[in-house]
């Protein structure tokens, strides 16, 4: 089913998106939008910004970060890049860049400022958004959002009233957060993959 005329105009609109142009130019590389837009997908991965290899591929999660998503979801890859059944909304859609220690730097909030509110207007279905890292939980969250990732993923049954599932994001980072909350494997994930059987 082909997007409606809203979607579709604001999808052609956000892949010539250069609002970042100045600030990509300083790092080298062009801006390159990455997100994937629907108007049947029931399931949003909201994550914070792509990462090299995401930049480069066009393909969101298109990493290690990304089969550690599908696992904790319980999906394949075809699955996953299926836009009819998921669509994929970061809080920003290109590259940042990196700093000095070689981790990406947060998603320029210009990105979100002018994009998120009509992008979510033109996709009401949406009924599961996955926030994966604290950024898109504060914006997606709001006044409910708590001081830290690990609170908000903890309260993961009071956000699913509104279809919000706080996740940490699936970074190889991470592996020191996911020995420390064991809870999160056994009690949340379960739920998640329950959500998405449900939407699919």
């Amino acid at each position: 089913m082909p997007p409606r005329a809203p979607l579709a105009t604001l999808a052609q609109k956000l892949s010539r998106c250069t609002l970042c142009a100045e600030q990509f130019s300083a790092l080298g590389h062009t801006p390159r939008p990455v997100a994937r837009l629907s108007n049947t997908a029931k399931i949003c991965v909201c994550g914070q910004a792509p990462g090299t290899r995401v930049h480069a591929s066009g393909l969101p999660f298109d990493d290690r970060s990304g089969e550690r998503l599908r696992e904790w979801m319980g999906i394949d890859r075809e699955q996953f890049y299926d836009a009819s059944a998921i669509a994929t909304v970061p809080m920003a859609f290109c590259f940042p860049g990196q700093d000095k220690k070689g981790g990406d730097l947060p998603p320029p909030s210009i990105c979100a400022k002018h994009w998120h509110a009509q992008l979510f207007a033109a996709m009401p279905q949406i009924k599961l958004f996955l926030l994966v890292g604290y950024h898109a939980q504060r914006w997606h969250l709001k006044e409910n959002c708590q001081k830290s990732l690990t609170a908000n993923v903890k309260e993961w049954r009071k956000h699913m009233v509104k279809g919000h599932l706080a996740l940490p994001h699936p970074s190889w980072r991470n592996n020191g957060w996911l020995r420390q909350n064991p809870w999160f494997a056994n009690e949340l994930l379960p739920e998640l993959q329950q959500q998405i059987r449900k939407y699919l």
